[in-house]
């Protein structure tokens, strides 16, 4: 893995492809749809984080080694507080795989952490127009649109991603007393 981290800037360039195109991200749909049910039934938060942590792992199955490789060092360099540099690495990435969802749900998490809300907000409607379930999308509109304070619209990108996944961490927010609970509910 490390090799291919260091051949990204030869493949890639700072400027975009320098490679033959990228192949389309692999089809998790139907596994998904398993997952989702799976969420639906599950009784405790530990089985829900478990499901969770599925998703994940089809989300971030990236289209081939060079994007799995950007993918991974963007994500490296954000856990790290480099932002600027993750930026960077999700700017080749989604140049490279523009119709991977998780390019630009990741860019979007900077932005987010960058407190650049309306670039997140972006990030998030092109990812979510790939991938209408992806569920952390889902949820990070829903806090990207709470920061902006368009809460009527966060409120229903975190009841879209709640009627997927009703285990995601952000659920609190719709919960009675929360930023987002469904309006008429607060008596």
């Amino acid at each position: 893995m490390q090799k291919i981290a260091y051949l990204i800037p030869i493949l890639v360039g700072l400027s975009g492809p320098a490679v033959a195109g990228c192949p389309s991200a692999p089809d998790h749909a139907d596994a998904l749809t398993l997952l989702f049910d799976e969420a639906a039934q599950a009784t405790t938060q530990s089985e829900g984080r478990a499901i969770s942590d599925q998703m994940w792992e089809l989300w971030t199955d990236a289209p081939d080694e060079i994007a799995q490789a950007m993918l991974e060092q963007g994500m490296a360099m954000r856990e790290s507080y480099d932002f600027l540099g993750a930026i960077a690495t999700f700017d080749r990435l989604v140049d490279y795989c523009p119709d991977y969802a998780e390019g630009y749900n990741q860019r979007a998490f900077v932005y987010f952490l960058r407190q650049e809300f309306d670039l997140a907000a972006q990030d998030l409607d092109r990812a979510l127009a790939l991938s209408p379930r992806h569920v952390a999308a889902l949820s990070g509109k829903a806090l990207t649109l709470m920061a902006l304070n368009r809460l009527d619209e966060a409120r229903a990108a975190l009841a879209m991603a709640l009627a997927l996944n009703p285990w995601i961490p952000e659920r609190g927010l719709a919960a009675p007393g929360g930023p987002l609970e469904p309006p008429g509910e607060d008596i």
